[in-house]
């Protein structure tokens, strides 16, 4: 039933919309949309009683009532990294990634709305991940993905039956084909990006730390950021335990070196971020020039005492290989976080603080974590990013 969904609200102008009718974004300004939906602290939260996926946490969730669309996600291992560090092993979701979390909250959304097809934009895991879920909803799908997208995604986006559209040039014009497709009537964008239901799904990453730290949180959640949704769903998770008597933990935020355009806007104080080169980095993932939710993100790190940190390729790949070593195969994007804070950081990013940290894509979707050739002085701004080994997971 369509009646009981909470609505969109625009963050900038307050703009209110009907989620039944309303556009993909707010119409005043163009930016993503905010639910109108703040969970009651006293509801019964017992995960252990409930199904086994993340609608173990409906009485949080913004989606009232039954639900039908699900692959068991959520319920993943905490494992010890460190004395004082666990990883979240968030690359064992049905579609090894995380973004399983958001995108069977869209999938279950649009069921409910049901519209003549679904419209999402992605150069992978965010399109594996829509695909897989609308399969599962038997709701018609179409991916537009940028060329060069790696065949291994497009292969499964394929496989679950959705229509893939290569779009000629990068990600923008992509995002921006998608979004023609997205104003035609009938159609559900399942962008994971504009869309708060997705950010109401990837909150379940915290809610499970918390029920496995024994019901507290660390006083650190380090997330990879590029358009923010992890870190910002984290923070709507971090928000609602703080009204039940949860310390909240401090959000640090990891921005691949060579795209950061959040790190610099929170190095100079400033409050929304201008938009950065768009260059090449083995972190593709969190290599967004211009993030549409940056105020919302450098406010809720601010917020949380939190800071930014960046990493170079050359960390990356150290950091790859030494989780490969540990028995643990991720992608390029997904060690950024150890990268940032692992026993080959320099300093002491932590502080001596306890920290979670998510393993977000599975490396069977990218390339070797063998060492490679580092470029040298001369030729290190002009290298390119190995192809096998890049990933997209638009955190």
């Amino acid at each position: 039933m369509t009646h009981a969904l909470p609505g969109y609200v625009c963050p900038e102008d307050a703009t209110r919309a009907d989620v039944r009718t309303a556009p993909w974004c707010c119409p005043l300004c163009g930016g993503p949309w905010d639910l109108d939906f703040a969970p009651d602290p006293a509801s019964p939260l017992e995960p252990a009683s409930g199904p086994n996926s993340l609608w173990r946490f409906a009485s949080v969730l913004p989606l009232p009532g039954a639900f039908s669309v699900t692959l068991s996600e959520g319920n993943t291992p905490l494992v010890p990294l460190a004395e004082r560090v666990h990883a979240k092993l968030d690359f064992l979701m049905p579609t090894l990634s995380f973004k399983d979390r958001g995108a069977v909250m869209l999938a279950e959304l649009a069921r409910r709305l049901a519209p003549g097809r679904v419209v999402a934009d992605s150069s992978g895991n965010a399109g594996t991940a829509v695909a897989a879920y609308c399969a599962r909803a038997g709701l018609p799908c179409e991916v537009f993905v940028p060329e060069g997208t790696s065949e291994k995604k497009t292969e499964q986006m394929r496989a679950h039956g959705a229509a893939v559209r290569v779009v000629p040039g990068g990600r923008e014009a992509t995002a921006l084909a998608a979004r023609e497709a997205a104003d035609l009537p009938g159609v559900f964008y399942a962008s994971h990006v504009f869309n708060p239901y997705f950010l109401h799904g990837t909150k379940t990453y915290v809610y499970e730390v918390w029920e496995e730290l024994g019901g507290r949180l660390p006083e650190a959640l380090v997330v990879p950021v590029g358009n923010g949704t992890l870190l910002l769903g984290a923070a709507l998770a971090v928000q609602e335990l703080a009204r039940r008597g949860v310390r909240p933990p401090a959000l640090i935020a990891v921005q691949a070196e060579a795209v950061s355009p959040l790190a610099a806007a929170f190095a100079a104080g400033a409050e929304d971020a201008d938009p950065v080169e768009q260059r090449p980095t083995l972190a593709e993932g969190i290599a967004i020039p211009a993030p549409p939710r940056a105020r919302q993100i450098l406010a809720a790190v601010r917020a949380s005492g939190g800071t930014f940190l960046t990493v170079p390729d050359t960390a990356l790949r150290a950091a790859r290989r030494d989780l490969a070593g540990r028995g643990l195969f991720v992608e390029p994007t997904a060690a950024a976080c150890w990268a940032a804070v692992g026993p080959q950081a320099p300093g002491d990013p932590l502080r001596g603080r306890t920290a979670v940290l998510p393993l977000c894509g599975a490396g069977l979707k990218a390339g070797p974590a063998q060492p490679q050739p580092e470029p040298g002085p001369s030729t290190s701004k002009n290298r390119q990013p190995d192809p096998a080994g890049s990933d997209e997971l638009g955190r």
